[in-house]
């Protein structure tokens, strides 16, 4: 490659988990084996599986999972090669319980992510007891991280790493982020804890592989991306694209390139009709700061309505909707409607 040896990151692969929102949430089993295998023989540390919005999220309101959390679980975990990739899952508050929590570490969870709003780090201090009582590794993660300061940020992971988290840090859940706001961000966070940080990026301003290498640049050691990056609207951090440019800015991850662009290959031909794009619903979102996996409720709304969806985003954006209001997509498009 012709750069020396910088660090050794943690790539952590969420396609599985994070990638379900492009397809309402229905792979099904060949298709979770198939991507594991070929994920755990590209030495991917961690694979992150579940309902896109996590344990227990499977329910009317944000979309039934085609398999129950556990199958996805056992699934996975029995695809992955022992002492290779470690299995994650990913759990919000509300939506997940403690009991998810203790049966995902029945089906061999290594990892476990409890997420919470940016401003609310206080919610995850009973799970994070919990995932450390069952020896698991704890992480905390804080969603729609532009809604708030770079100052309060780190004063909520600093908080998530008193109440016992591993490892912290932000996910860009909107795909609002310029690099300079990630430099920002992650260097106040990694200035107030002692622990890893993690970023997760999205795609909608085609910003997300940039924005992760500020992050690591800025000090984040965990860095989260999805095969071609499978996601919600216009995708997450495309992981070999992100491997590839680790490896030439000379930073490690264990992982091997050609196998892992040959696993891409697998999540391209299995998973998705087609790579996610960033068209003008995507970059309408991003620009709001809207979650991107509103798009498809958004669009359906609007269409029905005869309302534009950019003006939609617009106005979810003015308002700070997040995910789990998806009940007030329908209140927006009234609204404009009427206005119209």
């Amino acid at each position: 490659m012709g750069s020396t040896h910088i660090s050794q990151l943690t790539v952590h692969d969420a396609t599985l988990r994070d990638g379900q929102h492009a397809v309402q949430h229905q792979l099904d089993v060949p298709q979770l084996r198939a991507y594991a295998v070929a994920a755990s023989a590209a030495g991917v540390p961690v694979v992150e599986v579940g309902h896109g919005n996590g344990l227990g999220a499977s329910s009317r309101q944000i979309g039934y999972a085609r398999l129950d959390d556990t199958t996805m679980l056992e699934t996975v975990r029995n695809a992955l090669t022992a002492g290779t990739s470690r299995m994650g899952v990913f759990m919000v508050p509300g939506w997940g319980t403690g009991a998810d929590i203790r049966q995902a570490a029945d089906c061999g969870a290594d990892v476990v992510r409890i997420a919470a709003h940016c401003t609310e780090a206080n919610v995850t201090r009973r799970h994070l007891g919990i995932v450390r009582e069952l020896g698991l590794e704890a992480q905390a993660v804080l969603l729609m991280s532009h809604m708030t300061s770079a100052e309060r940020l780190a004063e909520e992971c600093r908080r998530a790493a008193e109440y016992g988290a591993h490892a912290v840090g932000i996910m860009d859940s909107a795909g609002h982020y310029l690099p300079a706001d990630v430099t920002e961000r992650i260097g106040a966070i990694v200035a107030a804890v002692d622990v890893p940080v993690i970023f997760h990026g999205h795609n909608n301003l085609s910003m997300a592989v940039a924005n992760s290498i500020a992050a690591v640049e800025a000090g984040a050691r965990c860095i989260d991306a999805c095969a071609r990056g499978f996601g919600a609207g216009a995708g997450n951090t495309s992981l070999e694209v992100l491997v590839a440019v680790l490896h030439r800015s000379g930073h490690e991850t264990g992982i091997d390139l050609p196998t892992l662009l040959r696993a891409a290959d697998i999540a391209h031909d299995l998973l998705m009709a087609g790579p996610p794009v960033i068209d003008s619903v995507s970059l309408a979102s991003g620009l709001a700061g809207v979650f991107s996996g509103f798009k498809p409720r958004v669009l359906a709304a609007a269409r029905a309505a005869g309302v534009d969806p950019l003006r939609v985003f617009a106005e979810l954006g003015r308002r700070q909707v997040v995910a789990g209001q998806e009940d007030l997509i329908d209140e927006v498009v009234r609204s404009l409607k009427v206005a119209s």
